[in-house]
């Protein structure tokens, strides 16, 4: 299982390697939040003016390749750099107009696990999240009163 503190280290390498040139505005909170089929990451500004980067909880399991924290990371700082929920200047109306996010994401190195990515999501995200995420409780179909009935009619 990957850690808090594994996911601080990759989101301060990220940041060294590939968005040196972006001012650290606030500060950036990185954490595992939410177990989602469908969505890998999100950003939002806090009350405290920190920035919260939050991704998928259950991308902690090893069974997740780490490109895909690497690039749901990078996709959430390129929003942070376009001014969605940082103190950034916001560049654009929409944060993904014109798909401004992959051609950032290409720009600053990022082509390869792109690629690696969108297959990985194509091809093997649905069985991995079912191998990774335990069975729905299968709940039993009662009438409603029916044990009250079933007491009162003794």
């Amino acid at each position: 299982m990957r850690t808090q503190e594994w996911l601080e280290q990759r989101l301060n390498e990220i940041w060294e390697l590939h968005f040196k040139d972006i001012e650290r505005k606030n500060k950036i909170i990185v954490k595992f939040r939410g177990k989602s089929r469908y969505k890998f990451g999100h950003i939002r500004l806090l009350k405290d003016k920190s920035t919260e980067i939050a991704i998928n909880s259950l991308f902690k399991n090893l069974e997740i390749p780490q490109f895909m924290i690497d690039l749901t990371i990078a996709h959430e700082l390129v929003h942070y750099m376009h001014g969605f929920q940082s103190p950034h200047p916001k560049m654009f109306k929409y944060p993904h107009q014109g798909g401004i996010v992959n051609k950032e994401l290409k720009k600053r190195g990022f082509s390869l696990m792109l690629k690696q990515y969108k297959n990985f999501v194509k091809n093997d995200w649905k069985n991995t999240y079912l191998k990774i995420t335990p069975p729905p409780k299968r709940r039993i179909k009662t009438r409603k009163y029916s044990l009250l009935r079933f007491l009162l009619s003794k």
